[in-house]
């Protein structure tokens, strides 16, 4: 029924955090260690690529940065959610990450000087922004591909779809996957997992997010029994730009872009006087959609009314320098050049603050299982997430699972016994029930309505008639997801097939994010509730867990971990 394929270390995913933890595992092991790296595209087709900014990072304290100014600029930015002590870790081990980068030949931008350029970046009270031009994700992914080339123990599995994550007596077995290009059912067993597959932000239709980023990660690990912790903190980002979501970096503002209305006004003067444009990403997008309902913005299609990002003060030397893709990309899909013109935006879903629920090292309540970057929560963001502390997020985390699994498979005889019962029954729950489905609903059609679900009921405000009535449409698409038809029925490249389970895992991942928000009756961070426009950390101040349950997810929570700082009023 099922090849099966045995190795050391599996990764699923293959970003930044999934290519760095593979690297860090071969180090520790010595390259003794086998190691597969699963991904259901081509191999350096991850979303991570897509990351242009920065990485954030503290390496002048000569100048006046410091650890303890960023670990305060990133648990101020999460509204206090953050775990403290995941935080203090995180802004020591990130320098290094650095330098690491630099020694394997990334052409970081340089100073005059010739010494590695950083620029500012939202709610950071230090320039601390490693940058690459705004191709920060796409160098950083050449270069760790680059450098795990020079191992010779990792195979890559591409065009790999993960349908389950197989869990024996609490203890990782394996994983059941399709091969895309021949259609055929394998079992990849493993003594270790690094789940590595990014966020869930294609839950909506104006999104940043490629296509291929559907949260099969934590989708599967929910259902295998490890709880998603606060899935209803997602990340807008400010500048998408309309009407395709494309994201704009906020490098452009770290460079010095303005944010301005219909009336030519830079109107951040009037909710974050101190920080204007480089205020956190949850209050710009918040000033923008004020901005935009009060008739201050200007019209869009489709309904994405839009304000304006303004670059052309900074001169075409400047924008060709430090922004060159973004000139490309305004020119490419707007026909427009912000040199010349103001790039048309508004807030776009970007980012999930939200996975997997691991301890400080990475590690999952499944013995065997880690997590690691966008797909896991540490919590390392809260509630909000700074910019360019995610891809540093990727790189910490990445290079620690490593570690732990690299260790942790030298010193492990056998992966444990593949589950047969379970891998059969997966079998016939994809090729006999799912595939052969011949029902009248087009899953198309329940993809679009979900997306657009989530647009309007839980954006970047919310309230409980919005959430309720989000929740009450997504139960209903679930029911018309049991009567969907699968057209194709072959065996190669089969995309009708793998959509339909990607929409499965997204339809449990909505539902998680909007009883959660429903559930927190609180503003904080990215989770805006106009019925409860107050921050309540007397009831609030603690992390939500959902666990998967046959009914549907079963909500319970746990307290913050802090250890330098109590909460305070946030502004700036």
């Amino acid at each position: 029924m099922a090849d099966v394929f045995t190795h050391d270390l599996i990764i699923m995913g293959a970003g930044l955090a999934g290519l760095r933890a593979a690297i860090e595992a071969s180090r520790v092991a010595q390259g003794k260690i086998d190691i597969a790296v699963i991904t259901k595209n081509q191999l350096m087709r991850a979303h991570s690529v897509a990351a242009e900014g920065g990485t954030a990072a503290m390496l002048r304290p000569e100048d006046g940065d410091s650890f303890e100014l960023h670990a305060w600029d990133t648990v101020k930015g999460s509204d206090f959610l953050a775990d403290q002590d995941v935080v203090d870790l995180f802004v020591r081990t990130m320098p290094s990450e650095i330098l690491q980068l630099d020694h394997w030949g990334i052409p970081w931008t340089r100073r005059d000087d010739g010494r590695i350029a950083q620029r500012p970046f939202g709610g950071h009270s230090y320039p601390r922004a490693v940058l690459a031009q705004d191709k920060t994700g796409f160098f950083e992914m050449q270069t760790l591909y680059d450098t795990l080339l020079k191992y010779n123990n990792t195979r890559h599995y591409n065009e790999h779809f993960v349908t389950s994550i197989l869990v024996e007596n609490n203890t990782f077995c394996g994983l059941t996957v399709i091969d895309m290009t021949t259609g055929k059912f394998k079992v990849i067993r493993g003594k270790a997992l690094i789940i590595a597959s990014g966020g869930a932000g294609t839950l909506f239709g104006f999104t940043t997010y490629s296509q291929t980023v559907t949260g099969d990660g934590m989708a599967l690990a929910y259902r295998a029994g490890i709880p998603l912790e606060d899935l209803e903190f997602l990340q807008f980002h400010p500048t998408g730009l309309v009407p395709s979501g494309i994201l704009i970096t906020e490098a452009c503002r770290g460079e010095g872009a303005y944010l301005t209305n219909n009336k030519g006004d830079r109107f951040m003067g009037e909710y974050a006087p101190s920080k204007l444009e480089l205020a956190p990403r949850d209050l710009i997008s918040r000033s923008e959609q004020i901005e935009i309902e009060a008739g201050r913005g200007f019209e869009g299609p489709d309904g994405l009314d839009y304000i304006h990002l303004d670059l052309r003060h900074l001169g075409a030397k400047k924008i060709n320098e430090r922004l060159p893709l973004i000139r490309e990309v305004c020119m490419e899909f707007n026909d427009i050049d912000p040199v010349d013109d103001p790039i048309p935006c508004k807030p776009v879903a970007h980012y999930s603050m939200g996975g997997i629920e691991t301890n400080i090292k990475g590690a999952t309540c499944i013995r065997g299982i880690w997590a690691a970057g966008e797909a896991a929560c540490v919590s390392l963001h809260g509630a909000n997430r700074l910019g360019s502390n995610s891809t540093a997020e990727c790189l910490v985390w990445g290079k620690i699972a490593g570690e732990e699994t690299g260790r942790y498979c030298a010193e492990s005889e056998q992966p444990a016994a593949v589950p047969e019962a379970k891998v059969e029954k997966e079998y016939k729950r994809i090729f006999e029930d799912l595939l052969n489905r011949k029902g009248t609903e087009n899953l198309y059609d329940i993809r679009r309505e979900l997306r657009s679900c989530m647009d309007i009921n839980v954006s970047v405000f919310r309230t409980e008639k919005e959430l309720s009535h989000g929740l009450e449409t997504i139960l209903q698409l679930r029911k018309r997801y049991a009567n969907i038809r699968i057209d194709d029925k072959s065996a190669v490249y089969n995309t009708n097939l793998y959509h339909a389970m990607e929409i499965e895992n997204l339809l449990d991942l909505a539902q998680i994010m909007v009883k959660g928000a429903l559930e927190r009756t609180e503003s904080r961070g990215g989770h805006a509730r106009r019925d409860y426009p107050e921050r309540d950390d007397d009831n609030w101040l603690k992390h939500t867990l959902a666990f998967f349950t046959e009914e549907g997810p079963r909500l319970d929570y746990k307290p913050v971990t802090i250890t330098n700082w109590l909460p305070v009023e946030r502004k700036y």
